[in-house]
């Protein structure tokens, strides 16, 4: 029993060194990762809109995840452009460009469905709308070059936003989408149009094409007025905004005439009854694409005017139209809500769920 404690001992030694001749194994190194936030898009979001309106500030009473740019020059805080995001970036991200005289207020539907299918939404304010004194833009001669240089801008920050990058838009905002992508195609993977102006009536396309024209248009809009009965949009589209319009439209058609071609999935809502931008355009437009497109038409049955197809019923609610102000009878003269707008947004997520990253596996089934 005495030999016991030398016993163990003489193990302890042996073991120790049997230990030191093996090398210690290195335990990996844990590098804490860079935190991924979106603060640097904000700042250039800012930016944009420090050059365009001057002073701006983050609106007041911001919603949950919002980033709303106020500024004394808009109408109200409806009319600012925004960002609706997840606080980091995400695998997707959606812009969404308003129209002609109206702004991000009639995107904020769609883009609110989109992002609850956990997409970062960016939703610019186009240089002349929803400004309380909008005379001066909407007589620029480089009014259109102005919207496409701040599309480019929002998409040159937007992988910051995501890594997978959807543009579209509203009317206008449709045209110069479809414009931008054909321009600069990299990086894009999908076009979401909304009653989009690729096409204008009759009327207007052989307006357009007469000499000095613009410079007509400019003497019958006068003094731009930009206040009446509805708080985020223009009472009227001013003539010569509507021949920048109708260049860039021209621009969309040289290029097809040119062999661009879209091979990125569209999707498109119009209705058979709208008189402002006919469906032809959109008809026209599929048949210069290669994509999985889908294209949702609200039959004419229901009479639904252009500037209708992106209202749901609580942003009709929430414009507060003033109706004395206008002929209730005239037919389109009072906004109303898209009676399929539920059918309209599920398609969409279902395009959504084909295209975005990663796809959703039951969308293939």
């Amino acid at each position: 029993m005495r030999l016991y404690p030398l016993f163990l001992a003489i193990l302890m030694i042996v073991c120790q060194a049997a230990l030191a001749q093996q090398p210690i194994p290195k335990l990996p190194v844990l590098k804490p990762e860079a935190p991924q936030n979106i603060d640097k898009a904000l700042a250039e979001f800012t930016a944009l809109y420090e050059q365009e309106l001057g002073s701006v500030a983050t609106c007041p009473q911001p919603k949950l995840h919002e980033f709303r740019l106020c500024s004394d020059k808009l109408r109200n805080a409806g009319n600012a452009p925004f960002i609706l995001h997840h606080g980091k970036p995400t695998d997707n991200v959606v812009v969404l460009l308003h129209g002609l005289s109206d702004s991000p207020y009639f995107m904020q539907g769609i883009a609110r469905t989109l992002y609850d299918k956990g997409y970062n939404v960016v939703v610019p304010l186009l240089a002349g709308n929803g400004l309380k004194d909008a005379d001066a833009d909407m007589e620029d001669d480089q009014l259109a070059e102005r919207w496409q240089t701040q599309v480019d801008d929002i998409m040159a920050l937007a992988p910051q936003l995501g890594s997978t990058i959807f543009i579209g838009g509203f009317s206008t905002g449709g045209a110069l989408a479809v414009e931008h992508y054909l321009d600069s195609p990299d990086g894009i993977a999908g076009i979401l149009l909304f009653s989009g102006a690729l096409a204008l009536s009759d009327n207007a396309e052989n307006m357009a094409k007469i000499w000095g024209v613009k410079w007509v248009a400019k003497l019958v809009d006068g003094s731009y007025e930009t206040d009446g009965p509805n708080p985020f949009k223009y009472p009227s589209v001013a003539g010569f905004a509507g021949l920048e319009l109708m260049d860039i439209i021209d621009e969309i058609r040289a290029d097809f005439e040119a062999g661009k071609r879209i091979s990125v999935p569209i999707f498109a809502a119009h209705s058979q009854a709208d008189a402002t931008t006919p469906i032809e355009g959109i008809r026209n437009l599929l048949e210069h694409a290669d994509g999985a497109n889908t294209f949702f038409v609200i039959d004419e049955s229901y009479q639904l005017c252009h500037a209708d197809v992106p209202v749901n019923t609580k942003m009709k609610v929430d414009m507060h139209f003033d109706t004395s102000q206008v002929n209730e009878f005239e037919q389109c003269a009072v906004p109303k809500a898209n009676p399929l707008y539920r059918q309209m947004t599920m398609m969409l997520q279902t395009f959504m769920d084909m295209h975005a990253t990663p796809p959703t596996k039951q969308a293939f089934n």
